[in-house]
């Protein structure tokens, strides 16, 4: 079972069973309690950044689905998250595409169903994108899975997406380079988790011109912030992003929307 898909049903369940919490999420919290795992042991006290950022992108989707209602989004590498059931309006389609032994874990927690999906594949495998069929409404979600990739990979992967759904919106989340280069010396989230290596990583800053010059096929782009909820993580943010020569260096959301052919 992969720790970082733990890592972060850990921060949304705990943000969401929060009175303050900024993050509806009981399926979480369900997945959550019925896991038999130490989570504080190894991850420490939650800060509420992967429940941000995973609230930022449910009202990027609950927009584009009131434009529609029956589109399909599709979620890349996306272990347990339950953003399908947070943003569900009863209409829409989700498609899962995660390694096997993440889809069969899944499937034990989350059951797929006619609406909503499971590919057990590698997003590199070819055979997900050719199943959908051409022409149709696509939101495509890539949270907490392109920094674990090597830049070669992010901008194959990326290619390939905008080359396959013209029109379509991409979400994903970035990390900025000193922090992608801090997981590949080794940096220990506490004494029982090393974070693993994250080798890439962009600058806010760097991102539009970084992605034009992947692809012409980018019609839109926004970097969007998302923020720890609270406390001292927050404070840190916020004194960071008021500082010009620091504000381009902490993690953000990129939503992008792709030209139609």
């Amino acid at each position: 079972m992969s720790e970082t898909m733990l890592w972060t049903l850990y921060d949304r369940a705990c943000e969401a069973r929060r009175p303050d919490g900024i993050l509806a999420d009981p399926d979480s919290v369900r997945i959550c309690n019925a896991i038999d795992y130490d989570f504080m042991r190894h991850f420490g006290e939650p800060v509420g950044s992967f429940a941000a950022r995973a609230a930022q992108i449910d009202q990027l989707l609950k927009r584009w689905l009131e434009r529609h209602p029956e589109g399909l989004i599709v979620s890349l590498g996306e272990g347990l998250e339950t953003q399908a059931h947070r943003v569900d309006n009863g209409q829409m389609r989700w498609l899962t595409v995660d390694l096997p032994a993440a889809i069969e874990l899944r499937q034990h927690f989350l059951p797929s169903c006619k609406r909503l999906r499971h590919v057990a594949a590698n997003v590199f495998e070819p055979g997900w994108i050719e199943g959908i069929e051409p022409g149709q409404d696509v939101f495509i979600v890539v949270q907490g899975l392109f920094m674990y990739l090597e830049p070669d990979a992010v901008r194959r992967l990326f290619i390939r997406i905008v080359e396959h759904f013209p029109g379509a919106e991409i979400a994903f989340d970035v990390i900025p380079r000193w922090f992608s280069q801090l997981t590949q010396w080794g940096v220990m989230q506490t004494p029982h988790y090393r974070l693993p290596a994250m080798p890439w990583g962009i600058n806010s800053d760097e991102i539009a011109a970084h992605l034009h010059g992947l692809s012409s096929a980018i019609a839109t782009l926004s970097v969007l912030e998302y923020r720890a909820p609270r406390g001292w993580p927050r404070m840190t943010e916020d004194l960071f992003r008021m500082n010009p020569l620091t504000k381009g260096h902490l993690p953000c959301l990129v939503h992008a929307k792709v030209r139609n052919h």
